[in-house]
């Protein structure tokens, strides 16, 4: 049997092969953008402008094309991460906290145990509360608890992964924001523990209203209280962060 012996170029090309072959199709020469290709795409590139002139003037071109578009979209875009690396960092760092915390200029992030109590909420300067945990068991806020001195909102939220709370996020961020504007401001956000449901409303917030990656939400937040929304809701979070980045 006959057996072709190869060429110094038969191996280069093998090689970018291996490099890009998730990346590019050889067979039709057209580019496939494929998350975590870039660098064997750049590593592949440059053997490849080295194999002949003939090569570099088309697929050359058109890889240095594909990783031109990867470097944009990365630049324009940058990737959500995903649900197991986003609990990697929220489980990073002090993992207990204080009935309530600031974590934002007149924002607050608390549990029930002070939301429950109005005298406390009086010496935050508290006007305004958000409760992620509406008409659920120990939490015992509503308009009437509070009296015409706090403005009232309900989300009545299960703390379940399967529980929707996106459909919440645009409505409770649009009442923080304009409660924040009001002169003198103090909004508490909270649900049963406060690292949760309340947790991911501000998250919201920060992204919808201040232009903050989920990710920059978070480190935002971790800096003054520990949070740990659940699965469903970093899912949920997820989704409206590629939402924003789509529409910026």
């Amino acid at each position: 049997m006959y057996f072709k012996k190869k060429t110094f170029r038969d191996v280069k090309l093998a090689y970018i092969q291996s490099k890009v072959g998730h990346c590019f199709n050889f067979r039709t020469a057209t580019p496939v953008l494929v998350s975590g290709c870039q660098h064997g795409l750049s590593e592949a590139l440059t053997l490849s402008l080295k194999i002949n002139v003939e090569n570099k003037s088309y697929l050359g071109i058109c890889m240095w094309s594909t990783m031109n578009n990867l470097q944009e979209n990365s630049a324009a875009s940058p990737a959500t991460p995903s649900v197991k690396d986003l609990e990697k960092i929220l489980y990073g760092g002090k993992r207990f906290g204080n009935h309530v915390d600031e974590v934002w200029p007149d924002l607050f992030i608390g549990d029930m145990s002070v939301a429950n109590d109005r005298y406390s909420l009086w010496k935050l300067g508290i006007t305004h509360v958000v409760n992620a945990a509406h008409g659920k068991t120990h939490c015992q806020g509503s308009h009437y608890f509070y009296g015409s001195t706090v403005d009232y909102y309900g989300v009545p939220a299960d703390d379940s992964p399967s529980f929707d709370l996106s459909r919440y996020f645009f409505p409770s961020a649009e009442y923080i924001h304009n409660a924040l504007d009001t002169t003198s401001a103090r909004v508490l956000v909270h649900c049963a523990v406060g690292v949760s449901r309340s947790a991911s409303i501000v998250l919201a917030y920060l992204m919808i209203h201040h232009n903050y990656t989920l990710l920059d939400a978070i480190n935002k937040v971790k800096e003054r209280r520990w949070i740990f929304p659940n699965r469903g809701f970093l899912k949920q979070l997820r989704a409206l962060d590629m939402k924003l980045q789509k529409t910026s």
